[in-house]
């Protein structure tokens, strides 16, 4: 009986990470197979419940403010030995604000902050957090405020929330006191956006968080205007441009650095010792384009698998990549399996998985049959 470790991604939209897990599971089991499932994410929407699941940390709740300024209450982890872990999509994520409701320019990132003041009078030393899924736009200026830091424009005033807001922006004050002084902030991020331009968060991403063509000409303008007052250089790191700004903001105002979020993730997760266990290596996630080649899960899954030296398959709503591109990446098989609401896009994916399993059995695993 061949036996596989499922990891997939959320499909964002549909399912979580531990429901595309479950389903493709399923499938697998009804073609013969044995699966052991692990919910991964990347740093995104589903990293905390990924990391909950692996025991790094207990539970905590606190109210803070979502992207649209209203009260919302999100979790966080608190880890052993002062780690703590945050997803800051628990608190300023897209899934807050429904389509008819989003705001890109006035979307705040302060509920971020008010997660990290939590994290810190908890005791935590080191914080952990996953960015990606934010509704938000602002350069991690909303985040900031939060933490004491004060931005104003030519006449003194305070800037309202938003990423709308920064084209006035005239100075930066500092807190009087680093309100995350001996604190650590590790950001988990798979993207290399830069704050601005061509590749920048407001070019790529607002537009998905419901701005229009002149908006995103705003935003792109109160970036940069935010580089110049903060940190030019930092504006141009890979990562910086990740959800809505964010990565540059924890850079720049909280002092923290990017590190590779799936990859860390597997480590936590144990991911190769269960991978040795496997004859393949399942993964997934909604969409398969030239994002998820830029460090995202199922392709370090699939580098993963490669280097144990295990065959690696891959399940996806939609897969706008070529045959020739999927293999070079290091998946060994593909099947497309499109569905649009979650009850739909379970089933699409467990009988995927079981005719994908019932094609691919056998008791050495030969032959690799063609996808699609």
């Amino acid at each position: 009986m061949p036996h596989a470790l499922v990891c997939p991604n959320p499909f964002k939209g549909t399912l979580s990470a531990a429901q595309s897990a479950e389903a493709l599971a399923r499938g697998l089991r009804r073609a013969g197979w044995s699966a052991e499932t692990l919910a991964l994410a990347d740093g995104g929407p589903g990293t905390l419940e990924a990391l909950r699941r692996a025991g790094a940390g207990s539970p905590r709740r606190i109210w803070v403010r979502d992207p649209l300024g209203r009260k919302r209450r999100a979790q966080w982890l608190q880890g052993g030995n002062g780690d703590a872990f945050i997803e800051s999509a628990q608190a300023i994520g897209l899934e807050w604000c429904p389509l008819e409701r989003r705001q890109a320019t006035a979307a705040t990132s302060r509920g971020l902050g008010e997660l990290l003041l939590a994290a810190r009078d908890a005791g935590a030393r080191r914080i952990w957090v996953g960015l990606g899924g934010s509704a938000t736009s602002d350069g991690g200026v909303g985040c900031a405020q939060a933490l004491g830091w004060s931005f104003t424009d030519a006449f003194g005033a305070e800037l309202p929330s938003g990423g709308g807001a920064l084209e006035r922006l005239a100075r930066i004050r500092r807190p009087r006191t680093n309100p995350m002084k001996g604190v650590r902030v590790r950001v988990l991020c798979d993207v290399g956006n830069p704050l601005w331009g061509l590749n920048g968060a407001a070019r790529v991403y607002a537009p998905q968080k419901g701005a229009s063509p002149q908006e995103v000409a705003l935003l792109e303008q109160g970036l940069k205007r935010l580089a110049r007052h903060a940190s030019w250089a930092e504006a141009q790191a890979p990562g910086a441009g990740a959800a809505g700004g964010l990565g540059f903001g924890l850079e720049a105002f909280v002092g923290a650095r990017r590190e590779p979020g799936a990859r860390a993730l597997l480590d936590w997760v144990g991911f190769e010792g269960r991978a040795r266990r496997a004859d393949w290596i399942v993964t997934g996630e909604g969409c398969l384009d030239r994002q998820t080649l830029a460090g995202k899960l199922p392709a370090v899954v699939a580098e993963r698998a490669r280097i144990l030296g295990r065959p690696c398959a891959v399940f996806a709503g939609a897969l706008e990549l070529p045959p020739a591109t999927l293999r070079k990446a290091g998946w060994t098989a593909w099947r497309s399996a499109p569905a649009l609401r979650p009850k739909a896009a379970a089933l699409a994916l467990e009988k995927a998985a079981e005719a994908w399993g019932r094609e691919c059995s056998g008791p050495a695993l030969v032959g690799i049959p063609k996808m699609s």
